[in-house]
Formats: structure tokens, C-alpha cells, sequence
């Protein structure tokens, strides 16, 4: 994942639409998850807007949050939302962490390690700045099909271009749904005790919002823009038509929710 990834998108555009469709109801799940570890200090990673730092923080408001980001300004957005003596935003890599060895009692990421290009790297970076017995928490998307929202943005704007077939999903948010590939990488990075639970959320759907962060927020953009510059209008259009099916309606997502521990002395 370079800055390119998310260059065309708009943190403001990102925050309103996309995160209550997408990310919003797992960093419920995440804050949770955080508060039953007891963590001093916690390392974000792929934080964009600041969704689940805001929310990790409100459930544990003594922490110490360091939420980092490939993106400049993604972070500058997350820093204005969220003003505490104990978050900071620095600029930081996945793959490449600025930070000592063994400084950190949690490190997480939600819906950032599909996008890291080396995955077992960023493990490996994760693991070396977690203090003995610290956790790595991870989200990551299940299968594109569990995921219906997307699935059909992905379709309605296929149509418009049948021959030139979209695989952005699959390729992008959606590429690392394998539980096996998944430990597997934990593993080679030298986790220990990897746990992994598919779990299922749904999140309320508004037609024209969705189609507008999926569109214009996100990397999908990208897609669009490469076969046609004058396209984006219609493809938002064609998804939200796609949706109107969920308006109002609670919609289903799939996300593994990955929890690994670094080695325990024995």
C-alpha cells in the first residue's frame, strides 16, 4: 500500500459514508476487544480517519493511542476529530514502524492488512513492537459474497463496463478473507496463539451515501477513472439503484476478527 491507494479519496466523503456502512460496527466490536486486554499503551495502524481510534479511546480513556497512517491526510482529518493528551497521529508505514522494540502492550489494525503488500512484513513489524505477552488484533474482510453491499457496488458498475470486468474487490478490500492464510502469516511472522472468529454484523443502509463513499471515498474510484474519467456519475448512480433494495435496511457484513499474542516465556 502506497499513498497512491488512497489518494482520490476524500477523508471527509470517507468518514460520513463509508465508515457507517463498513467500519463503524466492528470498531464497536474492536473497542471491546481493547478494554478486556488492559492496555497502557496501543499502536494503530491504517487508522484513516480516526473511526476506531475514536472509538478504542472512548472505551479506554487512560490509554495511551498512537494512530498511525500511510495517508497525511487521513490523519490530519482523525486529528481534528479527535483532540486528547493521550492519541496522537504520526505518519508511519505498516511494513516499515518507526517505533522501538517492545513499546507497545496492543497493536491494531481494522481493514488495513488487505491493503499491505507484504503482510507477513507487517506482521513481523507488529511483533517487534510488542512488549513480551502484548496482542496484535486484526480486522480483516470475509469473502466478497458474504459481504452484499460491496458485492453488488462491484456489480452495478461492471455492467456499465462488460468488456472490461472489475475484480477491485476481490483484488483489493477482499483479498485476504483465507482463515488459513491468514494464521499462516501470523505464524511465519512469529505470533504464537492465533485465534480467529468469523463474526457477523450488519449496518443500516442509506442508498445514495453508500454509493457516494464507494464511488467517490474509496479506491474504487481509481477503477472507475481508468477505463472512464466521466464515468463516476453514472456509476454512482447505477449503485445506488443497486441499493435501493437495502434503503433503511439493516445489511449484513462477514469480517474474521484476528487475535494473536507474542511469545510467552515459559
Amino acid at each position: 500500500m502506497t499513498d497512491r491507494t488512497f489518494a482520490h479519496s476524500t477523508p471527509a466523503l470517507y468518514e460520513r459514508c463509508m465508515g457507517p456502512l463498513l467500519f463503524e460496527p466492528y470498531a464497536k466490536l474492536v473497542a471491546g476487544r481493547c478494554v478486556a486486554f488492559q492496555p497502557d499503551r496501543i499502536l494503530e495502524t491504517a487508522a484513516g480517519t480516526g473511526i476506531v481510534t475514536r472509538a478504542v479511546h472512548r472505551a479506554a480513556p487512560r490509554a495511551q493511542i498512537v494512530a498511525t497512517d500511510i495517508n497525511p491526510a487521513m490523519l490530519e482529518f482523525a486529528a481534528l476529530a479527535l483532540r486528547s493528551e493521550h492519541v496522537s497521529f504520526r505518519p508511519a508505514d505498516a511494513q516499515n514502524l518507526p517505533f522501538a522494540e517492545g513499546s507497545f502492550d496492543l497493536v491494531l489494525s481494522q481493514f488495513g492488512v488487505m491493503f499491505f503488500p507484504d503482510k507477513i512484513r507487517a506482521n513481523q513489524e507488529a511483533r517487534r513492537v510488542l512488549r513480551p505477552n502484548g496482542h496484535y488484533l486484526l480486522v480483516t474482510f470475509d469473502r466478497l459474497e458474504l459481504n452484499p453491499i460491496p458485492k453488488a457496488a462491484q456489480d452495478a458498475v461492471g455492467a456499465l463496463f462488460a468488456h472490461d470486468p472489475f475484480d477491485y474487490m476481490e483484488r483489493g478490500p477482499f483479498c485476504y478473507a483465507d482463515p488459513a492464510r491468514i494464521k499462516h502469516d501470523l505464524l511465519a511472522a512469529g505470533f504464537a496463539h492465533v485465534e480467529i472468529e468469523t463474526t457477523k454484523l450488519s449496518s443500516r443502509v442509506n442508498s445514495h451515501d453508500a454509493a457516494q463513499g464507494l464511488v467517490f471515498g474509496s479506491p474504487f474510484r481509481l477503477e472507475i477513472e481508468r477505463r472512464d474519467p466521466s464515468a463516476l456519475d453514472r456509476a454512482a448512480e447505477a449503485v445506488a439503484q443497486a441499493l435501493v433494495r437495502w434503503e433503511g435496511k439493516d445489511a449484513p457484513m462477514s469480517a474474521h476478527v484476528v487475535t494473536a499474542r507474542t511469545f510467552v516465556a515459559t
